[in-house]
Order: C-alpha cells, then structure tokens, then sequence
C-alpha cells in the first residue's frame, strides 16, 4: 500500500511537469512557426471550430491566423495553476503577455488561457485552451476605459478577462461597511481554481 501511493506521487509529479511545460511549448512553437510542433501539443481527435476534427485541420487553421494577421509574435508565459480532476485529466490558468507586429503597428496583449489537459496513453495534451482577454492596443496607446480589445482596423471589443471569475464584479457590487469583513476558509487543497471559479459558466470568446 505504501509503494502504491509512493508511485502515486511520483505519477503525479511527473504529470505536472509535463503539463508546465506545454505553455511554454506552445509559445515556442508559436513565434518560432514551427507548426507541426505546436500541432502536437493537441491530441489526434482536436476539435477545430464547430465541425472539424484532427490536427490537419487545426494546422491549417493556425497556418491562416498567423500568415494573415500576424508578422512577427513573442509570447511570454507567466504563472502557472493546475489542478486534477483524476489521474489522466486536469485544468489549469495560465497567464500570457503578448506581442504582435501586425501591419504598421506593434500591439501588446495581457490575456490569460483556461486549460482542460489530458493524458493519452503516457503522454499529456492540451484538450482545449480557452483564451480570456484583459487588452490589446498599439505599444504607444494604453488601453484606458471600456473596450480594451483594440486591434488595428476593426471595432473595439471587450475580451472576457474577468468572466470565469465570479469574484470581479462582487468586489465592485458589495462595499465593505465599518465591521470586519467576513472571510471564507481556505480554498481545499487542489480546488483552488474550481473554488474561484464558483460553478461560473464559460464565457464566449471572441476571437481576433
């Protein structure tokens, strides 16, 4: 019994490093255009928009995006949340600061992307990433006020940085009065992103 869960940690240990390092796999492969790379991050039934299924259709997709959008891009990887439902599958927030020349001018992104992981026989994927962003805007024009998706040529947008947080606009909804606040427990133990998240539902992404 002790060498099981013994190997048990050891599983687990193994399975978060693999898992960190995918975002940074993912943002190497990204700005280095190595495409089938950044394809196997995903495992071989990836869903592609509505209908598509397969990493030919996701390299096809992600070939378009890039050629068409984007001239040079540099993503850069910050912390790192994960979080297991069983031994094969897990969740995780990763945050990522961007940036994209694109045309004439040079556009700064703070976003981050909810994760679903999976492990495929030894080997963990990205299931789904799902990317909520907090702006985009030129190097030169801080994103001040409402609508901070600013992209050159087309309408401003709100990204869904604060969606999967419930706890954004209670902060602004319930001011504090002159008593001591209530304070919840501690998050348990591996729960922490699912105790944030407080059954919220997945926002719809706009994409770029």
């Amino acid at each position: 019994m002790h060498d099981m869960a013994l190997l048990d940690r050891l599983d687990r240990l193994e399975s978060l490093e693999q898992i960190r390092q995918l975002p940074a796999k993912y943002a190497l492969a990204l700005d280095m255009r190595d495409l089938d790379a950044w394809t196997g991050l995903f495992p071989e039934d990836v869903v592609v928009g509505k209908e598509q299924i397969g990493r030919a259709h996701l390299k096809r997709w992600i070939d378009d995006t890039l050629r068409n959008q984007f001239t040079v891009t540099s993503h850069h990887i910050g912390g790192h949340i994960i979080e297991f439902k069983d031994a094969d599958h897990a969740c995780g927030v990763v945050y990522s600061k961007n940036e994209h020349e694109t045309g004439p001018e040079w556009v700064i992104m703070q976003m981050l992307y909810w994760d679903d992981y999976e492990r495929i026989d030894g080997r963990w994927y990205f299931r789904r990433r799902l990317p909520c962003y907090l702006y985009a805007t030129d190097l030169n024009k801080p994103p001040i006020g409402d609508k901070k998706m600013r992209w050159p040529g087309r309408e401003l947008y709100e990204g869904s940085w604060h969606e999967l947080w419930p706890s954004w606009k209670a902060f602004w909804h319930n001011k504090p009065n002159d008593s001591l606040p209530d304070v919840a427990a501690p998050a348990p133990l591996d729960t922490f992103l699912e105790t944030m998240r407080r059954g919220s539902a997945v926002p719809k992404i706009r994409t770029r």
